[in-house]
């Protein structure tokens, strides 16, 4: 299976100037960037900068912000190196231990990431309690970079108070990988509804093709992320998640592209959603 859409389609509505993918992953080259032994699953294929920098140009998407990817774990070179190849227009989210020395954060820092994520999905879990995570914050506050949360949303509800303790901004994933069948009422989406209420709280709307259960176009995840966009038209970050990693469909991210019409209907919606959000975010002046 290929890593990722060998021909995506051209997006039917084009994006603002400025355009941001604020969730994709670079995988390999495995001869200069090897797999992490710990990786939890081994991808059929590399996908290194060159092809993400091609998508992203094919799409008119300006700026990025790479995800380090499981697979390399806590080695984050191969995200810093695509952020060395376009330093003004790429940021990056990092994978550390909790138990990485202070020197080692502020090089990541300086390198670009602005944020460090942790899994709580059964097969990518970092280990770490949620009250290790909202503790671990506290490192990243004089740094100015903030955490990221990869979960299920039905965990959200013993989540509630520690993300409010939160001293960081945090952003969480694909929309909280809420199953879209069981529709916008369902307890795992009022919590991420809940959560949103935090204003230090930032809600990617990725994912639409995880949350989705009757596949491309994915039409049944629109009304949870245009439910999310009308709600916290302010928090909400938009991206790709290419190469879209443990996917049995890969799929098209010109289609992919083309749900931002229905997620933000309105100029002004996308505006803030693709440009403005990212933008305060991020960083991109």
């Amino acid at each position: 299976m290929s890593a990722y859409h060998p021909a995506p389609g051209k997006p039917k509505l084009p994006f603002p100037k400025g355009a941001c993918d604020t969730h994709f992953h670079a995988v390999g080259p495995f001869d200069r960037f090897p797999l992490s032994k710990q990786a939890s699953y081994t991808p059929d294929h590399d996908a290194p900068k060159e092809k993400l920098f091609a998508l992203h140009k094919h799409l008119g998407v300006a700026r990025g912000v790479v995800v380090q990817s499981a697979v390399h774990g806590f080695d984050n070179s191969v995200s810093a190196d695509l952020i060395a190849a376009k330093p003004k227009n790429y940021r990056g989210v990092a994978l550390v231990s909790p138990e990485i020395k202070t020197e080692d954060l502020k090089k990541l820092h300086a390198q670009g990431f602005l944020g460090v994520r942790f899994h709580f999905m059964k097969h990518l879990n970092s280990g770490v309690s949620i009250e290790d995570v909202i503790a671990f914050g506290k490192r990243l506050a004089p740094l100015g970079m903030h955490l990221q949360l990869h979960l299920d949303a039905m965990l959200l509800e013993a989540m509630l108070g520690p993300i409010a303790r939160s001293v960081v901004p945090i952003s969480i994933d694909h929309m909280g990988r809420v199953d879209a069948s069981k529709g916008l009422n369902d307890p795992a989406f009022q919590n991420l509804l809940s959560v949103a209420d935090n204003k230090h709280v930032w809600i990617k709307v990725s994912g639409s093709e995880r949350i989705s259960r009757q596949g491309s176009p994915w039409t049944d995840a629109a009304p949870f992320s245009r439910k999310l966009v009308a709600e916290f038209p302010e928090r909400v970050l938009w991206g790709t998640d290419w190469p879209h990693p443990n996917l049995k469909e890969v799929p098209d991210d010109g289609v992919l592209a083309d749900l931002v019409a229905q997620m933000a209907p309105t100029e002004a919606e996308r505006q803030k959603l693709l440009v403005d959000n990212p933008a305060r975010f991020y960083g991109f002046f």
